[in-house]
């Protein structure tokens, strides 16, 4: 009989397989549970949607509550972002219970085109409004018709920053509006680009300042991953050693989407020992099969943003970008066109900007393209 992978790299599959959080758990819970939003920011692949599962997965064994998730990356204006709601609630609201048949019986009245996935056949609500302003009072409709059941409800908007660059240069405002007066749903605002969820809730003159607790969700610790890992190993009666795991760990910079993966790689080979010297060789495997991807962005940057990007791989922290030292040492040319290219790689969110106890630096979004970088 074959395992199950105890390492999933997508998605949430419940507090077993769920490595550590225990403290942002509680924080969390505690801020939704006493009334207070909260703003949740973190790299992406860090592990917060999960997180955000495993939260309402708490809450829920405690009271009859209702935890709605949705995801507004595809989101574009306020017309995508009812739509996603009312889809969601749709589909979470229990159709055969008093709050269900309520919410149909509310749907109803919107004017709706209910439509089914094709692949997996999930319902899903859209509706075919003339004028932008029918989609806000919808929206609104919406909200209030939730606060109104008379239960709590948590809802978390993920990838909040999309919101910012909504059609309606006003989105921010308008769901600030209505969101003010609600005293039954308590929200988490979720969001992977810091730059821009700090300019929403940290910016004065933005309307969202200062209307939330901020969590931020760092990776997990050092020793917490590798008892994890060594656990998860044992249940299968197979063994890791500790050198193996810490090789993972440092090697993936325990940036929770990319430990996952080696993890679930090394699981899915069903050794029995692993040591360190075949970690080392599936990760050139993991690098290897992903290589042709990897050359393609070569394609799409200029020259000098290549070679910036090349140079902070093999640096893994960058603090001073336009240095002259980093420049000579790897040969970039003037401050001016380092600066341009820096700009156009964070735009395109090759790189990221973070900070630590050494100040505020610059590194390679995606660990694996990183990896390759360095090695070449």
């Amino acid at each position: 009989m074959i395992s199950k992978n105890p390492f999933p790299v997508v998605g949430y599959h419940g507090s077993k397989l769920f490595c550590d959080r225990e403290t942002e758990s509680e924080r969390l819970v505690k801020n939704l549970t006493g009334g207070l939003n909260t703003t949740l920011i973190s790299l992406r692949r860090m592990g917060k949607t999960a997180l955000i599962f495993h939260v309402f997965e708490e809450i829920l064994k405690e009271n009859q509550s209702i935890c709605l998730y949705v995801d507004l990356y595809p989101t574009r204006n306020i017309r995508d972002l009812t739509r996603q709601l009312a889809t969601v609630s749709m589909n979470v609201l229990p159709r055969k219970k008093r709050t269900g048949n309520r919410f149909l019986t509310f749907l109803k009245g919107l004017r709706p085109v209910i439509t089914y996935d094709p692949l997996t056949g999930a319902p899903g609500v859209r509706f075919e409004y003339s004028s932008a302003s029918e989609y806000e009072v919808t929206l609104s409709a919406l909200l209030n018709f939730l606060d109104e059941l008379g239960t709590e409800i948590y809802l978390a908007f993920d990838e909040f920053q999309s919101i910012a660059s909504y059609e309606e240069g006003n989105a921010e405002a308008i769901l600030r509006t209505m969101i003010q007066p609600l005293k039954n749903i308590h929200f988490i605002f979720s969001g992977s680009n810091r730059h821009m969820m700090h300019e929403i809730f940290h910016d004065s003159k933005r309307p969202f300042f200062a209307s939330t607790r901020i969590m931020s969700l760092s990776a997990i610790s050092d020793d917490n991953y590798s008892r994890f890992i060594g656990e998860k190993f044992a249940e299968s009666k197979r063994k890791i050693s500790p050198e193996a795991i810490s090789f993972v760990l440092d090697w993936t910079r325990r940036h929770t989407y990319y430990t996952q993966s080696v993890c679930n790689t090394l699981f899915s080979t069903g050794a029995k020992e692993i040591d360190i010297q075949f970690v080392k060789a599936v990760c050139s495997e993991i690098l290897d099969e992903q290589e042709k991807t990897f050359l393609q962005y070569r394609h799409l940057l200029t020259s000098n943003q290549w070679q910036l990007l090349m140079a902070i791989a093999k640096e893994g922290k960058v603090y001073k970008p336009q240095s002259g030292e980093f420049l000579g040492k790897h040969s970039l040319g003037t401050p001016a066109g380092s600066k341009r290219a820096l700009d156009a790689l964070l735009d395109k969110e090759m790189i990221y900007e973070e900070s630590d106890s050494s100040g505020r630096y610059y590194s390679v979004y995606d660990l694996f393209l990183s990896r390759w970088l360095e090695r070449q």
